[in-house]
């Protein structure tokens, strides 16, 4: 474990150097929230209580999103570009080579990015915004415990999903092609566009249980103080069976994989 640590806090402080891109990413963050933020009171206005949300809860999910996107790599970055092109060129033999499990180090890595974007790129956004709007704090610091455990879990499924559509590369010659097609179903799903509340029928029903709606939709309904009580533990086992199952498959994939691993190219 100690190994794994060192690999997050390694990755936490390779982020940190990065200061411009960081404060030109809260920039954006910020108005792209204020943007969202101004749609949503529009269109709450127009129709109070869609989705079970009031105004205040809505441009609270506005906030939420822009802060969270980010520790999930909803619309990119992360760990997948480096991971596919070490598939591409080859150099995934050396990773083989160590005495680590090659997962379990890309989790490593992928959570000390994500921590770093919680503190670095999560929190101001929604403090920007707390000024400018009246959002919906929770007063109770369990409240926000169970927050930061789902966003935690959240991270975790986002990973296995990035891991899977990433090992791809393994059979195919490319693999922006894939990853597109994952940043628009994580776009869609996840709730970053819309809360999967008040999409309609069949869709909503099927978007809600699929794992994207861990990233951000399920994180924020605790935030809002929409799941207590068994309701609460509810939606942690529903993250942390998505998160299981994943992962599985990102081990049955991986062995898949490497089982014989040929260099394209030669």
């Amino acid at each position: 474990m100690r190994v794994y640590a060192a690999i997050a806090w390694r990755t936490f402080r390779r982020y940190s150097t990065y200061r411009a891109a960081t404060v030109a990413g809260v920039f954006t963050n910020t108005v792209f929230g204020f943007i969202m933020a101004f749609t949503y009171i529009a269109l709450w206005k127009a129709r109070p209580n869609l989705g079970g949300y009031d105004v205040q809860d809505a441009v609270t999910y506005v906030f939420l999103g822009q802060s969270l996107g980010m520790i999930g790599a909803l619309w990119g970055g992360g760990f997948k570009e480096e991971l596919a092109e070490r598939i591409r060129s080859g150099d995934i033999a050396v990773d083989l080579y160590r005495p680590v499990d090659l997962q379990a180090w890309w989790l490593a890595s992928d959570l000390g990015r994500a921590a770093f974007h919680l503190l670095g790129r999560g929190i101001p956004p929604t403090l920007i915004g707390a000024f400018a709007f009246s959002l919906h704090l929770p007063a109770d610091p369990l409240t926000w415990a169970a927050f930061l455990l789902s966003v935690l879990l959240g991270a975790v499924v986002c990973f296995s999903i990035n891991y899977l559509f990433t090992l791809c590369g393994f059979w195919l010659m490319d693999t922006r092609g894939v990853h597109q097609l994952a940043g628009v179903l994580a776009m869609f799903m996840s709730g970053m566009l819309l809360p999967l509340n008040i999409f309609p029928g069949w869709l909503g029903d099927i978007a809600r249980v699929l794992p994207w709606s861990s990233a951000l939709q399920i994180p924020a309904d605790i935030f809002l103080g929409k799941h207590r009580g068994m309701d609460l533990l509810q939606a942690f086992a529903f993250q942390a069976t998505w998160a299981l199952v994943l992962w599985l498959a990102g081990r049955l994939l991986t062995r898949l994989a490497t089982r014989q691993v040929v260099v394209q190219g030669g």
